[in-house]
């Protein structure tokens, strides 16, 4: 059994010699690339020229853009999803751009919902701004920036309380829409 031992034992030894080799040929080939150094700027067909250390994606650049005006009668809002820890109930409640609505104790506001271009990826990015209003304290600014629908992990409220992130952007009639706690 011993020299089972030894021999897997050499085994790999030899294996990552060999792998180890490998990669110091391969980091060899590597560093002697013919790559214009990152001070040059590059000249890209159509006689534009970019600079190597900030290189676009391929492609248009297509950014966000604010969510389609609302038909007459209707208010652009952003969808979103709250979960109460506590009593473990979600609920899904839209909140109409430049409102606040209140979601337990807390008073969400949200000032903007911007989407994806049609023909990018769908993608939805909100700015909330969470305050929490407990009774018999003060009020504490939760969060306050962007939230993404696709990504709502990235950026969402995570309280020990309560979880709020963006579903959507969405349009909402006036009459639904809830009314302002401002």
């Amino acid at each position: 059994m011993i020299p089972r031992l030894l021999e897997r034992h050499r085994l790999c030894r030899a294996t990552a010699v060999a792998v180890a080799a490998a990669l110091l040929c391969l980091s060899g080939a590597w560093a002697q690339r013919t790559d214009p150094p990152a001070s040059e700027p590059q000249t890209k067909p159509g006689g534009t020229t970019t600079s190597p250390a900030l290189q676009m994606p391929p492609g248009p650049f297509k950014p966000l853009q604010p969510s389609p005006a609302a038909p007459a009668g209707e208010r652009r809002a952003v969808m979103l999803q709250g979960l109460d820890k506590v009593t473990t109930r979600t609920r899904r409640f839209p909140v109409a751009i430049g409102e606040t609505v209140e979601f337990g104790t807390l008073r969400i506001t949200v000032s903007e919902c911007m989407v994806n271009v049609p023909e990018a990826p769908a993608e939805a990015a909100s700015y909330v701004t969470v305050v929490d209003n407990k009774p018999g304290q003060s009020a504490q600014t939760l969060f306050a920036g962007w939230m993404f629908a696709s990504s709502p992990g990235l950026s969402a409220l995570d309280s020990s309380v309560y979880d709020v992130w963006v579903v959507a952007c969405a349009n909402v009639s006036q009459a639904s829409a809830p009314p302002s706690s401002k």
